[in-house]
């Protein structure tokens, strides 16, 4: 493999690999909110904005794998 492949590869995996554990957690905190809002529908609002803080620190991991794929 040249270098150009190399670093085409290095940031394919780096978005791919900082993509999937975000996506995971962003899931699994919009289930578990939706769990919680079936099971006491009072408390929507009380969970609202944690449940959006999670989701947008879990989204900072693949805004920072992006950045690291744009500086490679």
């Amino acid at each position: 493999m040249d270098s150009v492949s190399m670093v085409t590869f290095t940031k394919g995996i780096t978005i791919a690999i900082g993509g999937i554990a975000p996506a995971i957690s962003i899931g699994f905190i919009g289930m578990k909110a939706m769990e919680a809002i079936g099971r006491n529908p009072e408390a929507a609002g009380k969970l609202f904005v944690p449940m959006l803080l999670g989701m947008a620190f879990a989204e900072a991991i693949a805004i920072y794998s992006l950045v690291v794929s744009f500086t490679l």
